[in-house]
């Protein structure tokens, strides 16, 4: 695919994002676009390698290897390369709903396994991939498209996040009538509230596909708990012939330490859930970090945003406490292509702190042992202690603490962003569904199918705390067994 020698005769280039002293006085997106000529020559980088890794979507040592919505990525390089724009966005949505997110958050699972990746960097998949699509909604190409049909058949998505959008939109493309039920005040879930926006825009982009979505004829019924007094269960099930949950994981894993309930101390995902409506509002209500000095505990992408978002408000310093080791600058002898590569990264929160700061704010192998307050119950400091990870006698490695290693630092706002345990339980629980041994719901993966009849589980829900692409994979997956359901076939992929 592309040019046959292209990867050899072009590099791997990237768009120059904003730099990061300007990006951190506004909320915009700090990607930049690259000209349609740079695109192609990216593009005939694809490298025509026989087996393209990059679309293959597997699991390998627990991590994703390839695309897991199987995008046809060699066809589309190629057809970018050969300036076919609108054929191009045709094979994109074959397999994608919406590249216009994975293309912007997915950390993407197919450039690491891209077969240029074992000797070169890699195709620059993402940045095609966005690129593609945002043409498509430049030219006009990317309209409403409902079904000519429709089938008689009520579905409810409960929850309206990656998961929920995907099987929602397939489940309409089949002509069912599709409800999807949102306790927020607005649709998209992890792509409304759980990612900031100068990663993603929630009015350019996210609000963008759900109007789309709307007038396809997918109904969003907002500031609704499914299963509370207000909708319980039992009127779900009576006015619906089927449902798929898609509620995500969304129980945060805490930090149980001396102090914990001191005022000053917040999980990440309601400092960024609170920041994000703001934003959207105008209001000053919202968690600040200005002038503070942030303590974020986690390492994550969670922890990254956080970082960012403290930047924005003006804070006064701010670390990010990991406990694991910072990996590698190159791939490790047990972690060969096409794995994921477990290597270093500097994500954009990071490279903003080092621009304001002088340097990374991430602080490895460390923990906080206690939380200290002042007389009003406000947090003060964190005290921390660097940690050596060690097998105990069960042959598991966990964390020790190194005597001599503690600190206090100070701060006036903890962020934990640890990530999360599981799905929250009432829903679960007022349905009477089996769970697998890590409180999730517990349905088979291609299946989808849950304990109870006519009920469907995927994404986060079922599959625990995961990427974005992994949700629309099995939102996708979860409409196709859906309709079978309904309709004893399918002809949904």
């Amino acid at each position: 695919m592309g040019k046959p020698t292209g990867f050899m005769e072009y590099p791997r280039e990237v768009p120059t994002d904003r730099s990061p002293l300007e990006r951190i006085k506004d909320w915009d997106e700090f990607h930049l676009h690259m000209p349609e000529a740079d695109l192609r020559k990216q593009g005939a980088r694809c490298m025509d390698c026989g087996i393209p890794f990059c679309h293959t979507g597997v699991l390998i040592s627990g991590m994703a290897s390839g695309c897991p919505v199987n995008n046809l990525i060699p066809e589309w390089n190629d057809l970018i390369y050969r300036n076919l724009w609108h054929l191009a966005l045709d094979r994109l949505h074959k397999t994608n709903n919406f590249p216009e997110f994975t293309g912007r958050v997915c950390p993407a699972p197919c450039e690491g396994s891209c077969t240029l990746a074992s000797i070169d960097p890699a195709v620059t998949i993402k940045n095609i991939e966005v690129s593609i699509v945002e043409r498509g909604f430049e030219e006009g190409w990317i309209v409403a498209a409902p079904p000519a049909t429709r089938t008689g058949k009520q579905v409810a998505v409960v929850g309206s996040g990656p998961a929920g959008l995907s099987a929602a939109a397939q489940l309409n493309k089949a002509g069912h009538t599709v409800t999807v039920f949102e306790r927020a005040d607005l649709p998209g879930g992890l792509l409304m509230y759980g990612i900031p926006n100068m990663k993603l825009d929630k009015r350019q982009v996210v609000l963008r596909r759900i109007s789309l979505l709307e007038e396809e004829g997918i109904r969003f019924v907002c500031n609704t708990e499914v299963g509370g007094a207000a909708y319980p269960t039992e009127k779900l099930r009576s006015e619906f012939d089927a449902v798929v949950l898609t509620t995500g994981a969304t129980l945060p894993r805490d930090l149980p330490v001396e102090g914990r309930n001191l005022k000053g101390i917040h999980f990440a995902m309601d400092f960024l859930t609170a920041n994000t409506q703001a934003l959207l509002a105008k209001s000053d209500d919202f968690i600040s970090a200005k002038g503070k000095d942030v303590i974020i505990i986690g390492g994550g992408d969670t922890g990254t945003d956080c970082v960012g978002t403290s930047l924005r408000h003006g804070c006064r310093t701010v670390s990010q406490l990991e406990i694991m080791p910072r990996s590698p600058d190159e791939r490790a002898a047990d972690n060969p292509w096409p794995e994921w590569p477990k290597t270093h990264k500097t994500d954009y929160g990071q490279e903003e702190a080092a621009a304001l700061f002088g340097a990374d704010p991430r602080v490895y192998l460390t923990t906080a042992t206690k939380f200290e307050g002042d007389a009003s119950g406000n947090v003060t400091s964190v005290h921390t202690v660097q940690v050596s990870w060690e097998k105990n006698d069960k042959g598991q490695f966990i964390p020790k603490p190194l005597a001599g290693t503690e600190k206090v630092l100070p701060a006036q706002l903890v962020l934990l962003a640890m990530g999360f345990l599981g799905p929250e339980q009432p829903l679960i629980e007022s349905l009477g569904l089996e769970r697998d041994a890590r409180s999730n719901i517990k349905a088979d993966y291609e299946k989808y199918a849950t304990s109870l009849p006519g009920v469907f589980a995927a994404g986060d829900c079922r599959r625990g705390q995961s990427l974005v692409v992994w949700a629309f994979n099995e939102g996708r997956g979860a409409a196709r067994e859906c309709d079978r359901y309904l309709m004893g076939s399918t002809e949904l992929p």
